[in-house]
């Protein structure tokens, strides 16, 4: 007997069918088009100018700021907003500025802080260089005097506001062991003192929406945490997608290194793109950003502040906190000199010196964004010519995004409910338990509740038969297709946070072109999932949360700074992705035709009842109606 002869080879599956139906040659030479945004990138990225530097030398007294910051660490240990030691606070600072001689007001207001409750608080003032309407122009110096309560907050942030206290005396008197006359300003100038920075900078979003001199505010530096260990640093993100006059950051830059010999540190490229993506930082020149006033942060810290239990006074950098302090009243005399050239705000990304237009940037992105768009309508062009059956596939969809909106309706129950926390809309403080405790009995409950939604949706998303190719591949299909509309109302929306959907994207598109291979497509669904985890990973790496991040994140949803637009977007983008889920499980069934759905449960039936109650009695009152008439 004859042995057998070799198998024959496998064929590869013809392109353009079901088992194999993405274009990979279009998909391909559509990567092309991003070649001349990135070469417009390229050629977009520019070197910001710098300011001149003052005329007079800077006359920071570093002792004295360091006696300050320390006497008010110790006085006032407890500066949380709302206790009797904020309150001493403000009077000692305002005291401070009285005593030499500048006009200072103090604005009260009430505000509830998410994780804490209604609080009063108080912003101080003083204003060199004008009244309200006189002067046109106003720059604004500004440090938060509050602490977190957990320790006397040297650090942060009383060196910053003894620094305030310091830069406010050379325009009210004389520098020390000299007879020159007092700093005079070109502009008008605040000195703000604000409560309550460390809860999600309300004093500075406060003092935005209803100081009179919000309207012609220019400039604002802010400082805080400016003598600690750590080397200087720019803050610059706002609470939307846009960064302050690059040629602000680019002095603030050179101001600081005129004084302490090296470059202040800021974000990476990379967590600066996340911060345009997900507009959000602990830092008080975020409001003032995102309202489209040029600011910036002056710190020694990082992304967060720093640890309570180690803000001593023992543990001041007196050299520290007077050479950011010269770099501070350096930049503020640069700014006095020539404002003009450092207004406005933009978007863009630093790389070294020099910054990339946030325009180019999100040109690149909405590139990248076309070779999914192009293979997506190329398959769906392919189905129909096929005649695959795409409605039911769409159906299955609808109930999909219907069960999560429902989930998503649910959590702003809860919210108005008080399960969750509730306050100004402003970034949640890290250190409020709010921000990492979870409410386990309520997301208990929410989840109790969500899966009864499931259990009613699932009736009509169950396999009841096996499921053809082709009806997989609509699903591939419907899903795809949904996730290009998310995609493109996330450009609608903010086009940078194609950051966080685009690995999605470009990763799910390939899932029907592995049917049949699990692992494979198991990996290319959690490759999609790069995009969330990316963001998951910046708050909980830079703003110390850790595993709390996810919650931070829902936390920050319940109190509104995650907008209802961009929550919808998500549960759509969710939907797609379960579809995709169901499909890789081999769970997905498409949406039954009427002789193949099962009885109506009791919820199902009890909506058809009220349904058609209500239509009856609709009918019957129009029949009154034309009867009265006639």
């Amino acid at each position: 007997m004859a042995a057998p002869g070799p198998l024959p080879p496998r064929r590869r599956p013809r392109r353009g069918s079901i088992e194999r139906p993405i274009n990979g040659r279009l998909y391909r030479g559509t990567w092309l088009l991003i070649a001349l945004p990135l070469l417009v990138a390229a050629f977009s990225v520019g070197r910001p100018a710098t300011l001149p530097a003052p005329t007079l030398p800077p006359a920071f007294d570093e002792q004295g700021a360091r006696t300050l910051a320390a006497e008010l660490a110790t006085r006032f240990p407890d500066r949380s907003p709302g206790t009797p030691g904020a309150l001493g606070a403000a009077r000692w600072v305002a005291a401070e500025l009285r005593a030499y001689g500048l006009p200072v007001t103090t604005d009260a207001f009430d505000e509830t802080i998410a994780g804490v409750g209604r609080r009063r608080l108080r912003n101080v003032s003083a204003v060199i260089g004008g009244e309200a309407g006189q002067a046109p122009q106003t720059i604004v110096v500004m440090a938060h005097r509050d602490d977190r309560g957990q320790g006397p907050g040297a650090d942060d942030n009383a060196s910053g506001t003894a620094a305030l206290i310091e830069l406010a005396r050379a325009y009210a008197a004389p520098p020390s062991g000299t007879n020159a006359p007092p700093v005079t300003a070109a502009h008008r100038i605040v000195f703000l003192s604000t409560d309550a920075g460390n809860y999600g900078g309300l004093g500075a979003l406060h003092f935005v929406a209803t100081s009179p001199y919000g309207k012609d505010v220019v400039a604002v530096v802010n400082l805080d945490a400016i003598a600690g260990r750590g080397p200087p640093r720019l803050e610059i993100a706002g609470d939307a997608p846009r960064s302050p006059a690059a040629s602000l950051v680019r002095t603030a830059a050179a101001r600081i290194a005129d004084e302490t010999g090296a470059e202040p540190r800021r974000p990476s490229g990379g967590a600066q793109l996340i911060d345009l993506a997900f507009p959000f930082s602990l830092y008080e020149q975020a409001p003032f950003v995102g309202h489209g006033i040029p600011a910036v942060t002056i710190t020694t810290s990082g992304s967060r502040p720093p640890a309570a239990f180690t803000d001593v006074p023992e543990r001041l950098q007196a050299r520290r906190l007077g050479a950011v302090g010269r770099a501070a009243q350096d930049l503020l005399g640069s700014l006095d000199q020539g404002l003009e050239l450092a207004q406005g705000t933009t978007s863009y990304v630093w790389l070294g010196d020099r910054t990339v237009p946030g325009w180019a940037i999100e040109l690149v992105l909405i590139s990248a964004l076309l070779p999914f768009v192009v293979a997506a309508v190329d398959l769906f062009a392919r189905c129909r010519r096929r005649h695959v059956a795409l409605a039911p596939a769409f159906r299955a969809y609808r109930s999909r995004i219907v069960f999560w909106l429902v989930v998503g309706g649910l959590f702003e129950l809860f919210a108005l409910a008080g399960a969750w926390p509730h306050g100004t809309v402003a970034p949640l403080s890290t250190a409020v338990g709010a921000a990492r405790h979870w409410p386990v009995v309520a997301l208990g409950g929410l989840a109790v509740l969500a899966a009864l939604a499931w259990l009613v949706a699932r009736e009509r998303l169950l396999p009841r038969r096996p499921v053809t190719a082709a009806e997989e591949l609509a699903g591939h299909t419907a899903a795809l297709l949904a996730l290009g509309v998310a995609a493109l109302l996330v450009v609608a929306i903010n086009p940078f946070a194609l950051l966080f959907v685009l690995p999605s994207l470009h990763a799910w598109l390939w899932l029907p072109q592995w049917r049949g291979r699990p692992w494979a497509q198991a990996a290319l669904l959690l490759a999609g999932l790069a995009g969330p985890c990316l963001l998951l990973w910046s708050l909980g790496s830079r703003f110390g949360l850790g595993w709390d991040a996810p919650w931070y994140l829902a936390a920050l949803v319940s109190i509104g700074y995650v907008g209802l637009g961009p929550l919808v977007v998500f549960l759509g983008w969710t939907a797609g992705g379960a579809q995709l889920a169901a499909l890789t499980a081999g769970r997905y069934a498409p949406y039954p035709d009427a002789d193949e759905r099962g009885p109506r449960g009791p919820i199902r039936e009890l909506v058809r009842t009220l349904v058609l109650a209500v239509r009856r009695h609709r009918g019957v009152t129009a029949e009154r109606r034309r009867a009265l008439a006639g």
